[in-house]
C-alpha cells in the first residue's frame, strides 16, 4: 500500500508543484516558502542544524525538529519547546509549520526556536532532501499529523520520531473503520515507522493500536494544551480595557476561532444582548484569514458598525458608535478572553469539530460552545460534567444563553472557577511527555 502512495505522490508533483508555486505568488509569500515545501533550506539554518557536532552540543550532535501544524499545535508546543530547550541548551531546536497563521504565531510565540519554516510537502524528493540537510537526532510531530513518505524517510535513516499530544478524533476513526479492509493494511505500515506515541487520553491509545500502532509503543501522557500559560496582556487588548472602561462599554462579548457560515449565528446572538444593552461590544474572531473580509460584510450587512483590528488607531479613542471590532490579526485572540463578560469558542456549530475551549477557561471564563466538538470530545465532558461550561445549538439559543450569564454573576463566577479548576488539576502532561522524549533521545526508552 505505501508504494502506491509513493507513486501517487511522485505523479501528483508534477501538476502540484506548479500550483503551490503559483498559489504563494498570488499571496505574496516569500521565494523562500515555496522552496522550504520542496525542502530546500537556507544555508544558514542548514549551518544551526549541525552546530552541535562543532560545539560539543549535550547529548552528541542532531538538532530536534518540532512539527506543529497550526495555531492549536503552536501554542500546545510551547511548554514542550521550553523544556527540551531548558535540558538540551547546547541543541538547535528548530519549528515547522504547515499553514501561514501557524507560521506567523510560530514566530511570535516561539521565540526559543533556533529556527522556524515550513514542513516540507510530503513528496519523496522533498523529504529526503529536508532529512538530509537537517539531519535531526529526533522529530517531535505535534498531535497526529501523519505524513508516510517522511516517516518511511525518517525510519531509514534511524531518526526517532514521536507523536506527543497524540489525538485521533472520533471522526477520523469513524472514517478509518468505514474503510478498515484498506486502511488497516495501509495505517499498519505507516505507524510502524514512527518510535513512539504519546497519546492525550486512553481512548486516543485504543484508537491508534487499533489502527495499527505497536501498543508497547503507545503510552498516555495527558493533553499538552493544559500546560499552556495564560498569555500576558497585549497593547491592544490594554488599550481595548482602557477604551471598555472609559466608554463605560458593557458587556464585551468574545467570539473565537468562528467558523465559515457560524458569522450569520453570532450575528444574530449578539443582537439579542445588544437589544438589553446597547453599550455591549463583542469581539468577532475569525479562525481562518480568508474569513476576516467575508466576516466584515456580514456585520456590516445586519445594520452593524465594524471595526477592523488592523485599521485601528491605538493612540486614539475607539469609535464610540463601534458595535463590533473584528480581530483581523493573528495571536491576539487568546489574551481578550480576559475582557469578556461572555464568551464563544467556535468551529462547534458548523461541523468542523471545535477548537480549544481552555482559552477563556485559562482566564475563569465559563466556554460556551456548539455541539461539534469531536476534535475535543474528552475535554468538552469534562467542562459539561462539571458545569464549568455551556453548550448550545443555535445562535438564538447562544443569544439567550449569553445573556443569562452575563445577568446572574454568582452563576458565571461560579462556572468561571469551575473551569479554572479543570485546567490546574489536569496539568503535568509536558513533563511526561518531556521526560520520554529526553529518553527517546538518549536511547534509554521506547521502541525503535
Amino acid at each position: 500500500m505505501l508504494v502506491l502512495y509513493r507513486i501517487f505522490t511522485a505523479a501528483s508533483m508534477l501538476f502540484l508543484a506548479p500550483y503551490y508555486a503559483l498559489r504563494g505568488w498570488q499571496r505574496g509569500e516569500p521565494s523562500q516558502t515555496f522552496r522550504e515545501r520542496l525542502g530546500i533550506f537556507s544555508a544558514e539554518l542548514i549551518a544551526r542544524a549541525t552546530r552541535g557536532s562543532s560545539e560539543g552540543g549535550t547529548g552528541g550532535a542532531g538538532a530536534i525538529w518540532i512539527h506543529a501544524v497550526s495555531v492549536g499545535e503552536v501554542l500546545a508546543a510551547k511548554p514542550l519547546l521550553d523544556g527540551l530547550k531548558q535540558r538540551f541548551r547546547d541543541r538547535a531546536i528548530f519549528v515547522s509549520t504547515t499553514t501561514e497563521t501557524g507560521q506567523r504565531l510560530a514566530r511570535e510565540r516561539l521565540s526559543g526556536a533556533d529556527a522556524i519554516f515550513y514542513f516540507p510537502l510530503d513528496w519523496t524528493v522533498s523529504v529526503r532532501r529536508a532529512l538530509d540537510s537537517l539531519c535531526p537526532a529526533l522529530i517531535v510531530i505535534m498531535e497526529t499529523e501523519i505524513w508516510p513518505n517522511f516517516l518511511r524517510e525518517a525510519s531509514r535513516r534511524r531518526i526517532p520520531v514521536v507523536f506527543a499530544n497524540a489525538r485521533i478524533s472520533v471522526r477520523s476513526f469513524a472514517r478509518f473503520n468505514r474503510w478498515k479492509a484498506v486502511a488497516e493494511v495501509f495505517y499498519e505500515e505507516v505507524l510502524r515507522d514512527a518510535t513512539l506515541f504519546l497519546a492525550q487520553t486512553p481512548e486516543d491509545a485504543r484508537r491508534l493500536a487499533a489502527m495499527g500502532a505497536p501498543e508497547d509503543r503507545v503510552e498516555v501522557t495527558g493533553n499538552l494544551k493544559y500546560d499552556v500559560e495564560p498569555p500576558s496582556a497585549s497593547l491592544f487588548g490594554e488599550w481595548l480595557a482602557e477604551q471598555a472602561r472609559s466608554q463605560e462599554r458593557w458587556p464585551v462579548v468574545v467570539a473565537g476561532s468562528v467558523a465559515a457560515e457560524e458569522e450569520e449565528e453570532i450575528v444574530a446572538a449578539y443582537d439579542i444582548v445588544q437589544r438589553q444593552w446597547r453599550h455591549a461590544l463583542l469581539i468577532l474572531a475569525p479562525r481562518k484569514p480568508d474569513r476576516f473580509a467575508p466576516a466584515a460584510n456580514i456585520v456590516a450587512a445586519g445594520g452593524w458598525t465594524v471595526m477592523r483590528r488592523s485599521q485601528l488607531d491605538l493612540a486614539a479613542p475607539l469609535d464610540e458608535n463601534a458595535d463590533v471590532i473584528l480581530l483581523d490579526s493573528i495571536g491576539e485572540l487568546s489574551g481578550l478572553y480576559a475582557l469578556a463578560d461572555a464568551t464563544f469558542v467556535g468551529g462547534s456549530l458548523v461541523a468542523s469539530g471545535g477548537h480549544n475551549i481552555l482559552e477563556p477557561a485559562w482566564f475563569s471564563r465559563p466556554p460556551v460552545f456548539g455541539p461539534s466538538m469531536e476534535n475535543f470530545r474528552e475535554m468538552a465532558d469534562q467542562f459539561l460534567n462539571a458545569r464549568a461550561g455551556i453548550q448550545v445549538n443555535s445562535g438564538s439559543m447562544l443569544g439567550k444563553v449569553w445573556v443569562q450569564l452575563i445577568e446572574d454573576n454568582a452563576t458565571r463566577e461560579r462556572m468561571g472557577r469551575a473551569a479554572r479548576e479543570i485546567c490546574e488539576r489536569n496539568r503535568g502532561a509536558t513533563a511526561r511527555s518531556l521526560d520520554r522524549i529526553v529518553r527517546t533521545l538518549e536511547g534509554q526508552g521506547g521502541s525503535a
